[in-house]
């Protein structure tokens, strides 16, 4: 297996699977963040969270990554709306986070069907009257995007826990609908934003996930190495001087 050394400037690294779950540090987590210190950005799909709120839970469990180190998914999917269609009406299924963090971007968040924009978070409210509204908006017109497009994540149990995934797959179902965007992994927007923010090209970054279908093919798309992290086991990919074979 060929090994890379001096080819990564940077990495990134994947949260729930691989640095913790739920609120339980996995092994190798604070090794890896020490090792990696100056180098690294968590890319994750969660869309939920602020990387503020996300900085102080990290740092309650010991893990200290600040909030200019963690690109998110639903913040990242705001980012992008209020770029491309600054002030745009916008639909949001989220938290209570993700709606001040769509006002201080300028967005117009409205409790009604004349949206220009329905997005799809992690909503933990969700109702069938939720639903109704966000599909009586597209049927109007309305243009979908779907933060994350996991329908769930391993609980610490190894349950499954609903993501923002499942909630767009009820909205699309009920309104029929055929094209939508999509932000988070796989897709390019959250691995591109962090390796601006490191000032590498996406083929000097290593990324380090658990997820083979949403890490590894969004880096194998962008010409990213990809190291497959199981059980929060990730050691046994680097010998010291942090190189790894993939």
């Amino acid at each position: 297996m060929p090994v890379l050394d001096s080819d990564i400037a940077g990495y990134l690294i994947d949260l729930d699977g691989t640095l913790i779950s739920g609120r339980t540090v996995l092994p190798d987590a604070g090794w890896l963040l020490e090792k990696v210190a100056g180098r690294f950005m968590l890319v994750s799909n969660n869309s939920e969270h602020t990387p503020q709120q996300l900085s102080r839970q990290l740092r309650h469990l010991g893990l200290r990554v600040a909030p200019e180190q963690i690109v998110l998914a639903g913040t990242s999917a705001l980012e992008r709306i209020a770029r491309t269609a600054p002030g745009a009406k916008l639909l949001l299924l989220g938290s209570a986070a993700l709606a001040g963090y769509a006002r201080k971007m300028g967005l117009q968040l409205v409790q009604e069907p004349e949206a220009d924009i329905v997005l799809v978070t992690r909503d933990r409210k969700f109702t069938y009257a939720r639903l109704a509204l966000a599909t009586e908006a597209l049927s109007l017109g309305a243009r979908l995007v779907v933060a994350c497009p996991d329908r769930s994540h391993p609980g610490p149990r190894r349950q499954p826990v609903p993501e923002a995934g499942a909630l767009a797959a009820a909205l699309i179902a009920a309104a029929g609908v055929d094209h939508y965007e999509v932000m988070g992994k796989p897709e390019p927007l959250l691995f591109e934003t962090a390796c601006w923010r490191l000032g590498i090209e996406p083929r000097q970054a290593l990324m380090i996930g658990d997820n083979s279908d949403t890490d590894g093919a969004g880096a194998r798309r962008l010409g990213m190495a990809f190291a497959l992290v199981r059980n929060g086991q990730i050691r046994h990919h680097f010998n010291d001087e942090l190189r790894v074979a993939v």
